[in-house]
């Protein structure tokens, strides 16, 4: 047991050394050597431009690069998991109201009977849609999608 805490702590003795070492050598340009090398204005080499944001569906600026003849390439992110969610309604309480729910409980919504869901995606909105019944299971039909502009828009 007492084996364990000396590894350890020689372990965080040598951790310890390793940060100071490079804390040492972060520290040896002074605040004048900092100021001077902003100061020299365009003898510095300038950063990079950055690129303007394109909308999804536009076509490519220029064909060099990653992106082929009909726009970016997606297979890099077709396997990301996303959260995807069904919102029928929201509505607010109160802590106290909420503590008093209970099995039989109703909570009353902001939307009206028949009004069409939200389709959140990472908890944005992407479309509005209806309740079905397929195999006896729920399910969701998409009757109004929102353009992937609309959705930059929204971003922003």
């Amino acid at each position: 047991m007492a084996d364990e805490h000396e590894n350890t702590s020689a372990e965080e003795q040598a951790l310890a050394d390793e940060w100071a070492s490079a804390l040492a050598e972060a520290g040896d340009a002074s605040q004048d050597d900092i100021d001077a090398l902003l100061n020299q204005g365009p003898a510095t080499p300038a950063a990079p431009p950055r690129a303007p944001l394109e909308e999804f569906g536009s076509s490519p600026k220029s064909p060099a690069g990653p992106a082929g003849m009909e726009g970016p390439n997606l297979d890099v992110i077709l396997d990301i998991p996303v959260s995807i969610s069904m919102e029928v309604g929201s509505t607010e309480i109160s802590i106290r109201n909420l503590l008093q729910l209970n099995q039989g409980s109703v909570v009353e919504l902001d939307r009206l009977a028949g009004e069409p869901l939200d389709v959140l995606v990472n908890g944005t909105l992407i479309a509005h849609g209806e309740v079905v019944v397929v195999n006896e299971k729920f399910g969701i039909r998409l009757t109004d999608v929102i353009s992937p502009s609309e959705r930059i828009k929204k971003l922003r």
